[in-house]
């Protein structure tokens, strides 16, 4: 499955990405739950996922303080705050993580909305990942702690489907942000 959405991602055009991307950041901007928050954790998208830059500007742009990963040696996630893309360094796997201060693992306790990447999700909010567990860690950090955040997954229209395979350490998110609109589960992951 996961090879078949990589493939759907390849054949969007540069123009495509770049207009999902402008209305990704409008739908996810329209969240009630992004008004009231002052701690927004994200991450920086690269190669053919839905573009976050413009949102990851404009939630600081209106005084959010926004969270980005930075990817561990052992896979797991540390954070730092996005301070503008000329903050941002290149770092392993090709990945785009800002250059300021660590803050921890469980810095992301603090965000009110946690911005998850994602292949799909199913309509029970599973979400299909990339495989490397970084977010599946995060998302059993919040629930140990007993944060709850909103988690949204940021997706392509069509990226929405009937379901994905779970495993047993998989947590459902809240929503789907596309950019056709925001999707809303309700976390029964039976």
């Amino acid at each position: 499955m996961r090879s078949e959405l990589l493939a759907a991602r390849a054949l969007l055009s540069a123009d495509d990405r770049v207009t999902a991307a402008s209305a990704l950041a409008v739908r996810a901007l329209e969240m009630p739950e992004m008004s009231g928050a002052d701690t927004v954790a994200a991450y920086v998208s690269v190669g053919r996922e839905p573009g976050t830059r413009a949102l990851l500007d404009a939630l600081r742009a209106r005084g959010v303080r926004v969270l980005l990963p930075v990817l561990m040696h052992d896979n797991d996630l540390d954070w730092a705050a996005y301070e503008g893309e000329h903050r941002l360094a290149r770092a392993a796997r090709g990945l785009l993580e800002p250059a300021g201060d660590r803050l921890g693992t469980g810095a992301v306790l603090d965000a009110r909305v946690v911005l998850v990447p994602g292949l799909a999700v199913d309509r029970r909010g599973m979400r299909l990942g990339r495989g490397g567990g970084s977010y599946d860690r995060v998302l059993a950090r919040l629930a140990a702690a007993g944060a709850s955040p909103v988690l949204a997954v940021l997706l392509y229209d069509g990226e929405v489907i009937t379901r994905v395979p779970v495993e047993r350490h998989d947590r459902p998110v809240d929503a789907a942000v596309t950019p056709g609109g925001v999707h809303r589960f309700d976390g029964a992951a039976g």
